[in-house]
């Protein structure tokens, strides 16, 4: 099995949870995914196998997009509504009060990573440190927050539900709080729902169960195999480059084509990407153009 199978992950679940429980149901062992959710996060999860695991590091379409649900008045150490109380107030906001607030965590910002999170100190995961009651101080991270709206507000309950995309890296829950800090009131993040990622949507998302339902009769990889989607659906933001049986032989094999000799003569800069096929449809893997030539970029055809 080759290809991606976008999960859309429940709540409770890590990610490698949901990795482990479909190498089970699928019967395929060379399972990756493509960024981690927190464990009470839900939503789009694009769960990569066999060779399109060869992807992770270069995936062209890296921004994210969410929606949490936030409450003010309050702060926890884990940023979220599941975490242990810091800090409570009683918090008078208005909806005009956080519009006034978001566009300054808008574009390019600065985050400090939580300390309940993946993010390794000195080799030990922060969320290590923190259960045992450590704080040590962490690095700030550039991320970019290219829009941010507020969805809705209620200002009897002071919680309420914003739209985030944004760029790798980027810490929802910090962003609440931070925003939380901008209002003197504190804010915790109270549910998190990814809707986009790698180009996949909720709308492209099976769930755990209809994954099982189709797989729990036997024959998992052969059903596994009707829900794949094509490693090459990965990149679609590239242009593709149909090549024949001899100049696609020369590319799977690794070596360089004259830009010359192909359709991109005349349209190819330096540093261009580009698919590179059969024309019979067959995906071959990614070049890039070097000087005069393509070059393999990275391969994915017979692995």
């Amino acid at each position: 099995m080759n290809g991606i199978i976008v999960v859309n992950k429940p709540q409770e679940f890590t990610s490698f949870d949901v990795v482990a429980l479909m190498r089970r149901l699928c019967g395929q062992r060379k399972i990756g995914h493509t960024g981690t959710l927190d464990p009470m996060a839900e939503g789009v999860l694009p769960l990569l196998f066999g060779s399109a695991t060869r992807a992770q590091d270069i995936l062209p379409d890296s921004d994210k997009e969410y929606e949490a649900g936030f409450r003010l008045g309050m702060t926890t150490d884990t940023l979220d509504i599941w975490g242990e109380v810091k800090s409570q107030c009683e918090s008078r906001c208005a909806g005009d009060d956080i519009l006034q607030v978001l566009p300054q965590f808008r574009g390019e910002i600065l985050q400090v990573p939580p300390m309940f999170s993946a993010v390794k100190k000195n080799g030990v995961r922060l969320y290590d440190l923190a259960r045992k009651g450590e704080e040590v101080e962490r690095e700030t991270r550039r991320v970019n927050i290219s829009t941010l709206e507020l969805l809705s507000f209620d200002e009897d309950r002071q919680e309420g539900m914003i739209r985030v995309s944004c760029s790798k890296g980027t810490y929802i829950r910090t962003l609440i709080d931070d925003i939380g800090t901008a209002l003197h009131c504190g804010a915790v993040m109270t549910s998190l729902v990814r809707t986009k990622a790698c180009g996949f949507t909720l709308a492209d998302a099976m769930t755990i169960d209809e994954i099982r339902e189709l797989t729990d009769e036997g024959r998992q990889a052969e059903k596994a195999q009707t829900i794949l989607r094509s490693t090459e659906s990965l990149f679609d933001e590239y242009k593709r480059l149909d090549l024949g049986e001899k100049q696609a032989f020369r590319f799977a094999n690794g070596n360089p084509l004259d830009v010359e000799r192909t359709a991109l003569r005349n349209r190819a800069g330096e540093g261009m990407i580009v698919r590179v096929g059969r024309k019979d449809g067959t995906f071959i893997g990614l070049g890039i153009v070097s000087g005069e030539q393509i070059k393999v970029y990275k391969m994915f055809q017979n692995i």
